[in-house]
């Protein structure tokens, strides 16, 4: 079945009775860090739903993670006010004029949330009689049971589920099947949120794109990017690289050993070296950063180096950044500006100190004005934002162009070669 057909058998908010029903809302405001809000995109992109529930006269219930509070070694949970939701529901209150409750919990000291006899009854009847705009419950992941497995897993489904009508999911970058994005889907009438829906849309457009099609993809880890890197790699006509991903590809086809390469990425990268040998898609970086030192850009530690200019088995120190005069190539420039889709996930140099590399990319990105633009979320948005904050302020009105809110999760889709392999979108299917 075609793609775009199977949007229509995912269950969406519009068509959902929610009036005067309450609903739990889930979604991704991973956007607070030691307790200040870095950016509010990811926020801001969910108005559009809180608007439509308010619309139609839904009560919500929020909820987000935020961070990592649980220790992967320990299995022990830390409720640190620098991964509370506060300074969300204190920017939302401020952006709607709206008063927003923040219920509490007993919290045990390595265990997170793990009481919940708190039924939110005082909190619920203030949001439907009127006097309090939405409930916005703390971090999901301070919850034992939200991450867990079996009994804590249940009980904190079904508590969930006893608070609310109807489920919506509008967390498009919280891939991961967790009880608040895909357990919480089973037990209640369910439906993707009006966000949710916009990435999917907007995925078709990377999964099926009008070609030319250019892929720009970097990354600090090159085996976690393999597999979606392959599959981007045969939907596209031209790709660049940058990051340890392009380090990692030009020792495998070079001999070089490249400081920062681990030995196994390279052996691994070797297979993405044929498959190039002979469709030549990977556009080559000539120019690149070298530094002495991992981080710094010290003076007189870091220098332009050519790559046509290393032999096989010569040691290199760091590449920590593509160097704009690669960008001003010929060949780069025309593949770039002659491309009708552009999808980038990229960050090319090693922030903060290696910043012109990935600037004078997104410069020239948004010199063609006319080709289907998709920006991966995370770092990509972060530093877009940073480096050409008038090319991202223009983005978000551009019809050409789309801020994905979750970088992960678009590549796990390219993996897959569908949004509708993610767990928590299968979830809201018919």
């Amino acid at each position: 079945m075609d793609s775009r057909r199977q949007v229509l058998r995912l269950r969406v908010l519009q068509e959902m009775d929610i009036t005067g029903k309450v609903l739990l809302l889930r979604v991704d405001h991973n956007v607070v860090k030691k307790g200040k809000i870095n950016d509010p995109y990811r926020i801001d992109a969910t108005l559009g739903t809180l608007y439509a529930i308010a619309e139609k006269g839904g009560r919500p219930i929020l909820m987000t993670h935020i961070g990592r509070p649980k220790d992967k070694k320990t299995g022990k949970i830390r409720c640190d006010e620098g991964d509370s939701v506060i300074p969300i529901a204190r920017y939302i209150e401020k952006k709607l004029r709206i008063k927003i409750l923040v219920p509490s919990f007993p919290v045990d000291p390595d265990a997170g949330i793990v009481t919940l006899d708190n039924t939110l009854g005082d909190e619920i009847k203030a949001v439907t009689t009127g006097q309090a705009g939405m409930i916005y419950l703390p971090n999901t992941r301070w919850f034992q049971g939200e991450q867990s497995k079996g009994p804590d897993r249940d009980k904190f489904t079904r508590w969930l589920a006893s608070l609310a009508d109807v489920f919506v999911n509008d967390a498009f970058g919280s891939w991961q099947p967790d009880v608040s994005t895909y357990d919480i889907a089973k037990q209640l009438p369910s439906c993707a949120g009006i966000l949710l829906q916009k990435e999917i849309e907007n995925l078709h457009a990377v999964l099926e794109p009008q070609r030319p099609f250019v892929g720009i993809i970097a990354g600090a880890k090159y085996d976690t990017k393999l597999e979606p890197l392959k599959v981007l790699y045969e939907k596209a006509d031209h790709l660049i690289l940058g990051g340890l991903i392009y380090n990692t590809f030009i020792a495998a086809k070079t001999g070089l050993e490249i400081a920062g390469v681990s030995p196994e990425d390279k052996a691994l990268a070797k297979e993405l070296v044929v498959m190039d040998a002979k469709a030549k898609k990977i556009l080559q970086m000539p120019y690149l950063v070298e530094s002495e030192m991992p981080g710094e850009k010290a003076t007189g530690k870091f220098r332009t180096v050519k790559i046509d200019d290393f032999i096989e088995g010569k040691k290199v120190n760091y590449l920590l950044d593509v160097d704009p005069k690669s960008l001003e190539q010929e060949v780069v420039k025309e593949t770039i500006l002659s491309a009708k889709t552009i999808f980038v996930n990229a960050v090319m140099g090693l922030m903060p100190s290696f910043f012109e590399g990935s600037q004078a990319l997104y410069r020239l990105i948004a010199s063609n004005r006319s080709a289907m633009k998709l920006f991966g979320g995370g770092d990509t948005l972060q530093e877009l934002k940073n480096l050409c904050p008038g090319i991202y302020m223009s983005g978000l009105d551009d019809p050409n162009t789309y801020y994905f809110t979750g970088g992960g999760s678009v590549l796990t889709a390219i993996e897959q070669g569908s949004p509708y392999g993610l767990k928590p979108v299968q979830a809201l299917m018919q």
